[in-house]
């Protein structure tokens, strides 16, 4: 099914998202860098999920992946903080983004659209991952974060025109879909 970016963008903001706008996905730049940091395992899912690396392909891999898609929108969900201590609302505003973006993706799955969703931070569809012993058991369902990718995500919404910062004590949580 063919839709049009206006109609994507409509629907980003029926489902909850704070600011949805056009992705050029000529700007769509996966860096070796960014993958590095992930390899680093700050986060402690590297190597562990089939949506984080090295479980998600290689940066090449990533990229035929992503070039398959000639258009796309970047979805964010910003929240105010008390203050930049407010971990509680760090994770109220993850919660929300990913929320939003969870019914989004179903929305354009029940449509047909064939796409690739990109959110922040790992897949968490699983309370354990089936990464490396056994295939993942929802292929179509999965999502890697752009981080994955190697998408520095703040110079995407720069190249964007869309804000990454809103100020003090706000903090944004970032995604995109590439579709047909």
């Amino acid at each position: 099914m063919m839709i049009e970016i206006k109609d994507m963008l409509d629907l980003a903001y029926e489902n909850g998202f704070t600011k949805a706008v056009e992705l050029d996905v000529t700007s769509l730049h996966l860096y070796p860098d960014v993958r590095e940091m992930c390899a680093a395992n700050k986060c402690k899912i590297y190597d562990t999920n089939w949506a984080c690396p090295p479980g998600c392909g290689t940066l090449a891999e990533c990229e035929e992946k992503t070039k398959k898609y000639k258009r796309g929108i970047i979805v964010q969900t910003t929240g105010k903080l008390e203050d930049s201590f407010d971990f509680e609302g760090m994770e109220d505003i993850k919660e929300k983004q990913n929320i939003c973006l969870n019914q989004f993706i179903h929305k354009l799955h029940d449509m047909k659209i064939n796409m690739l969703p990109l959110g922040d931070g790992c897949c968490s569809l699983c309370e354990k991952c089936t990464y490396p012993e056994k295939e993942c058991r929802f292929p179509d369902q999965a999502m890697s974060s752009m981080e994955a990718f190697g998408i520095l995500v703040s110079d995407l919404c720069k190249l964007n025109n869309i804000p990454y910062y809103y100020g003090p004590n706000t903090l944004t949580y970032v995604g995109c879909v590439l579709f047909d």
